[in-house]
């Protein structure tokens, strides 16, 4: 991961980095318009709680929390900010011509391969349910 110093032109952009594997064009059909209608408003339409509202417009990415793809492989193509949370998100191609968003395994780079199953390996990315995560033998126990 290369990481690119800015170049000093104000004392904000001083001691500024930014990592250069963070893309920032999302996908068409993975996102969708977000309706903010609250800006400190209720039902009524009347302002209640003070000093909320503006803010640069965000479109919403569709965050594939589920990882119910068994056993199909899956290559991280880019890593994106995300506007709507404080965590990057990674564009995931599946083996079979799924693209989907996931939530970004730390530690996982551009190439990274994952799965999810119950009988995959434990490592950053693949998704286990958590009866395969962990066997306890109870027999010995009293």
């Amino acid at each position: 991961m290369a990481i690119h110093l800015y170049k000093t032109s104000t004392p904000s952009t001083r001691n500024g980095t930014v990592d250069s594997q963070v893309k920032s064009n999302p996908r068409n059909n993975l996102i969708y318009g977000q309706h903010h209608c609250g800006k400190g408003r209720n039902a009524r339409g009347i302002i209640t709680a003070r000093h909320r509202g503006g803010g640069h417009k965000r479109l919403y990415r569709k965050i594939y929390f589920r990882r119910n793809e068994k056993d199909i492989y899956g290559r991280i193509v880019t890593i994106e900010y995300d506007p709507n949370r404080n965590a990057y998100i990674c564009l995931i191609h599946y083996g079979d011509g799924e693209k989907r968003y996931i939530l970004h395994p730390r530690g996982a780079i551009i190439g990274d391969t994952i799965v999810s199953g119950t009988e995959v390996p434990i490592k950053m990315g693949n998704a286990l349910p958590l009866s395969a995560v962990f066997t306890i033998d109870y027999s010995n126990w009293k």
